[in-house]
């Protein structure tokens, strides 16, 4: 095996390079030849300087995740940095790709850093529910201020080369060579009068926070709002302040013991298997080696707001794509509707008016089907039914190219029977987005029966281009989160007919972790779609269609589940549904009771998790962690909890399979609301 670390001199500058990919993960292995390449630049006499770099695509992209939750081995990566600062002279970290956590540590710890301009550096700790473990939490302020490091912290999403230099976190961004310019301001630093101060010495940008602490203690307030039941926010809140408050040998040992503690905690267990499960959800075997086609242009059909946001995606990724709709004013509605989005995120500044711009020229209107005459790929968004699904799979078969894939973007109706349509049923598949589009990460990746490996290989490929988080299931009615969403609603009506309100449930849910409960999250999806489609079978939710037989169709008409304001979307109980609902208990001979909320979150998720091992059982899935991933990127399942089969396992199997009742039936109880 070829060494992980290499060193080479350029005269008086002593270069040491990492090569270990994929992503030069800071691994034990590294660690330690990293060490023994900064002891042998320290016994070099004639070496005046040194330069850390890495082969490969990027700079060291973190620590070996694959370590997390193990005893620490010798050296850590607090003693690379220790002996970076002990070296006696000045240490260059050049970075191109991604420096992140780990990574980025390191660099902290070396006298200056430069970087390519394309590099993007940050502490994500926080998305694997910890706080920087090797000196981020002291280093980053002291570099940058106390409010941008904070929000890196907090928010774990990095920054661009630009603002990195600006904010002083580089001290020179590095055009052409970047191993050559590095060597260059290296050897600069090494012919100065004085040496470079680390960035542990610096005080001079805490002085301000020091001073006034408002406007720090208000971004950490509002940087974990809506971090209710996380331990790490507030404990990344927490170490930056050590940052104005302790000696920094003090705060570092802190946040050395924090990080450790959280480490071996169940929050971040779950979140570490969140990361693996993610990776492996858009894999098969069936795929292994298969490469996927080039996809440079896209059809979407249909312009509502389900067909508008998946072209968003494929601009929002540099794909030209084409909204077919047959309706010229409907076409014209979800057109600027786009574009309404595209100036929210301008109005929000998280997007420059110049890509707006950019985007939007990508994304082109037609009302016939030979507009997709160029498309590589044709996604179906239209409305939820077999037979205008099948109609138009079958004119999308006669207009769209030899070697196109065929995507029907059905939440639940058969792929297969969709299939069947075409004359090509080897690239049909579905990919099943989830609202909105632009928004949510998750893409269920539809295997039909007689889907090629090559189409499968290209949506999986397609929906990580396009910043998606995709995970291949199988055919059934409803896939994966959809068939076990219908258990959910099917328990929250018996709940509410038994004895709790909407607002008890939704309590109790949110208290759990989730961001709203499901109540609430169906006025907002609208519960006529639920309504709509119980019809269509035959079923009955007794609750939820009377309320829509009342024209109380959720958010959109201020009334569903709960009252709204117009223009608010706060609920409020309302009395009205209270009455309702306990008319239908007794209407029913149901007899009311008070229900916990402990009781409530078992008979809303035990079901759903049993509906998960059936799932699995007939290999709908593969993995537990598909359906895990499924529902916190589809269904916003609290990811600190790692998803509903994760928790189960917290909890024992035993234990759930005991508490889970037999079936119970309530008179023309049906699928549910939602």
């Amino acid at each position: 095996m070829a060494d992980l670390v290499q060193t080479r001199r350029d005269g008086n500058v002593a270069v040491i390079s990492i090569d270990n990919p994929p992503v030069n993960a800071l691994s034990q292995a590294v660690r330690a030849d990293l060490l023994d390449a900064l002891v042998a630049a320290k016994a070099d006499a004639a070496c005046a300087a040194v330069v850390i770099l890495c082969a490969g695509r990027t700079f060291i992209a973190g620590a070996d995740i694959s370590e997390f939750g193990k005893p620490p081995r010798s050296p850590t990566t607090i003693d690379v940095i220790a002996a970076i600062e002990a070296l006696g002279r000045p240490v260059v970290a050049a970075m191109h790709g991604t420096a992140l956590g780990g990574g980025l540590e390191l660099a902290l710890g070396c006298h200056a850093r430069v970087a390519a301009p394309t590099t993007r550096l940050g502490q994500p700790e926080i998305k694997l529910g910890l706080i920087p473990g090797a000196g981020g939490s002291q280093r980053l302020p002291r570099l940058v201020g106390v409010e941008l490091a904070l929000t890196m912290i907090v928010g774990g999403d990095p920054i661009g080369a630009e603002e990195a230099h600006a904010s002083g976190l580089i001290d020179a961004i590095i055009d052409g060579d970047l191993a050559a310019g590095a060597i260059d301001f290296a050897r600069r630093l090494a012919a100065a009068p004085a040496p470079p101060v680390l960035a542990r010495e610096r005080d001079d940008k805490l002085a301000a926070a020091r001073a006034d602490r408002a406007p720090f203690e208000e971004l950490a307030s509002r940087l974990t709002r809506r971090s209710r039941g996380l331990e790490a926010p507030a404990a990344a809140v927490e170490a930056v302040r050590w940052s104005l408050d302790l000696p920094v040998a003090e705060a570092l040992a802190r946040e050395r013991a924090t990080f450790l503690r959280l480490v071996a905690g169940e929050q971040a267990r779950a979140q570490r298997h969140l990361f693996f499960a993610e990776r492996e959800a858009a894999k098969s075997p069936a795929i292994a080696g298969v490469t996927p086609r080039a996809v440079r242009q896209a059809a979407v059909i249909g312009a509502g707001t389900m067909g508008g946001g998946i072209a968003m995606c494929f601009a929002n990724a540099g794909i030209v794509v084409s909204v077919i709709d047959v309706s010229l004013d409907a076409l014209t509605r979800g057109l600027d509707l786009v574009a309404a989005n595209y100036r929210a995120s301008v109005a929000r500044g998280t997007l420059a008016p110049a890509d707006m711009e950019q985007r939007l020229a990508l994304i082109r209107g037609a009302t016939a089907l030979p507009a997709i005459a160029d498309a590589d790929i044709v996604i179906e968004a239209a409305f939820e039914d077999m037979e205008v699904k099948r109609g138009i799979f079958a004119d999308i078969d006669r207009h769209a190219p030899a070697h196109a894939l065929l995507a029907t973007n059905t939440s639940y109706l058969d792929v297969d029977a969709i299939a069947r349509a075409t004359q090509r049923p080897k690239s049909v598949l579905g990919m099943h987005f989830f609202s909105p589009a632009q928004v949510m990460r998750l893409v269920e990746i539809v295997r039909g029966a007689q889907t090629a490996p090559e189409a499968l290989a290209t949506a999986v490929a397609l929906a990580r281009r396009i910043g998606k988080a995709p995970a291949i299931v199988g055919v059934c009615h409803g896939f994966v989160g959809n068939r076990m969403h219908r258990l959910r609603s099917v328990e929250a009506e018996r709940l509410m007919l038994e004895g709790a309100l909407p607002q008890d449930i939704d309590a109790a849910m949110t208290e759990f972790g989730f961001p709203m409960g499901p109540i609430a999250a169906s006025d907002l999806a609208g519960l006529d779609i639920g309504w709509r489609m119980r019809k269509a079978q035959g079923l009955r939710a007794e609750i939820a269609d009377l309320l829509c037989e009342a024209g109380r169709f959720g958010q959109k008409t201020g009334m569903g589940f709960y009252r709204y304001a117009a223009g608010a979307r706060d609920a409020k109980p309302d009395p009205q549904v209270e009455r309702l609902i306990i008319d239908a208990s007794a209407r029913l001979g149901v007899a009311r009771r008070a229900i916990g909320a402990e009781e409530i979150v078992e008979r809303v998720l035990f079901p759903m998790i049993n509906e998960g091992a059936r799932i699995l059982e007939e290999k709908i899935a593969q993995r537990p962690g598909d359906i895990d991933v499924i529902w916190v990127h589809g269904y916003a399942f609290p990811a600190w909890r790692g998803g509903p089969m994760h928790y189960a396992d917290t909890l024992g199997r035993g234990h759930v399979r005991a508490r889970l009742a037999p079936d119970r039936t309530i008179h023309r109880l049906g699928t549910g609301f939602c």
